[in-house]
């Protein structure tokens, strides 16, 4: 997508400050940080919501996870806590429509939140 940030920076048109690439994802902290910790893990691949995940993509899915408690462990978080959320359209508060994980930690989380 030629309009999307995350592609942008994934084809190294937009400067970002990337923790983590692999074959399948990279990980960058989120430039508006809602915690202490706040990391944005982003699969290569443009997928515009959850919405549009099928079958086959199982296994990147899981990929992100995994992707995000790694960073976890290496933040310090992963011990005492950490939240993960992946929005899903404006009113879910979805901004940027290529899905991303978020990884929330360093201070405790309200819930529900707000």
């Amino acid at each position: 997508m030629s309009d999307c940030i995350f592609c942008k920076i994934r084809d190294g048109h937009i400067p970002a400050r990337v923790l983590h690439k692999d074959e399948q994802c990279m990980a960058l902290e989120d430039v508006n940080p809602q915690a202490p910790t706040h990391l944005l893990v982003i699969p290569l691949e443009h997928i515009p919501t959850v919405n549009d995940l099928t079958g086959d993509h199982r296994e990147l899915v899981g990929h992100l996870y995994l992707t995000a408690a790694k960073l976890a462990h290496q933040r310090g978080i992963a011990d005492k806590g950490y939240r993960l959320v992946m929005n899903t359209h404006r009113d879910a508060g979805q901004t940027v429509f290529h899905i991303h994980l978020h990884v929330l930690g360093g201070r405790p989380m309200e819930w529900p939140p707000g």
